[in-house]
């Protein structure tokens, strides 16, 4: 498989990176190793979850993916063959949220426990936190680095000004940089990433991993009618969101090609992604086996130029859409 370099950390990763939320959440402990196992074995390398993974949940406080790919690195002896990624930031509980330095040192302390590893290899801002001075924060995540715990640092929902400024302080500071950012971003939701942060992140070598690549699941074709949202949880956000007259030309553009490279939509989604020269590797989720093959069938598969360009042109954002 092609790797590829995630900024410039030296870490090398597959080009998709298997989407964490959902251990612990939507698929149990045994299905969680059975897919990190055929994940691994089958070449990918790239695994992105959070300390917060799934809180939301009913009755969850927090760390379930975290502690569940813990025991399957534990059982498995994969370790190596992982490039590991988690987040701190979001709030976990009575003071403990933000980037502060001492909720920094605190929170990774956490994740490494709950993972079973002794370093992370990327380990994110999961929110920026305007309160605390980015030196502060950049300095904290220098330490991380200088004492092995943590190999390589990144951002996720930062602004393109806040990513700038923050690789400014850390040129000027000789602090480490934030070597990958985590945006939004899709077929459907290009206009923030591709007019602010695709130009910050091409001209300063900062790799990307989006998350939402498959705009939480319209891409995938199963969201085209409101009788449709209505036979999911989250359905009803989705349409509200996606069905609209660009969201169906989308859809149409994806069941074209999917028609002509003998797939599926939602591959179609991801095969565009991994196809633009800024992207280094989108997050996708999947909770069975069937859904990870068609992830890394997708990750394989090379559109035309043809396709793309008609990709592009269904999605593109007009004034009347």
């Amino acid at each position: 498989m092609d790797m590829r370099p995630l900024g410039r950390s030296g870490l090398q990763v597959s080009p998709l990176c298997f989407g964490g939320n959902v251990f612990g959440w939507t698929v149990d402990e045994a299905t969680s190793f059975r897919l990190l196992d055929a994940w691994v074995d089958a070449g990918f390398n790239f695994v992105d979850t959070a300390d917060v993974y799934s809180r939301w949940a009913p009755g969850h406080t927090g760390g379930e993916s975290e502690t569940i790919i813990g025991k399957w690195l534990r059982q498995s002896g994969k370790r190596k063959r992982v490039v590991l990624a988690t987040k701190v930031g979001k709030p976990m509980g009575e003071r403990k949220v933000g980037l502060s330095p001492e909720y920094i040192r605190e929170a990774v302390d956490a994740s490494l426990r709950r993972l079973k590893v002794d370093y992370i290899d990327l380990y994110q801002a999961h929110d920026d936190d305007a309160s605390v001075p980015l030196e502060d924060t950049l300095g904290a995540f220098g330490e991380l680095i200088k004492v092995g715990k943590v190999r390589a640092i990144g951002a996720s929902n930062y602004s393109a000004p806040r990513l700038a400024q923050a690789l400014a302080v850390s040129r000027r500071e000789g602090l480490p940089r934030y070597e990958c950012l985590q945006p939004l971003y899709n077929l459907y939701d290009r206009a923030v990433y591709e007019a602010e942060l695709e130009p910050l992140c091409e001209r300063e070598d900062v790799g990307v991993i989006s998350f939402y690549a498959l705009a939480s699941g319209f891409l995938t074709g199963k969201y085209r009618s409101a009788a449709d949202a209505a036979k999911s949880p989250r359905g009803s956000g989705v349409t509200e969101k996606y069905l609209n007259p660009r969201g169906l030309r989308i859809l149409d553009a994806l069941d074209k090609a999917a028609k002509q490279y003998g797939c599926t939509p939602g591959q179609i989604a991801i095969a565009w992604q991994v196809a633009r020269p800024s992207i280094t590797a989108p997050i996708a989720s999947a909770t069975s086996m069937g859904q990870l093959n068609e992830l890394m069938a997708a990750a394989q598969l090379k559109l035309d130029a043809g396709t793309l360009a008609a990709l592009d042109a269904a999605s593109e954002e007009t004034k009347a859409a």
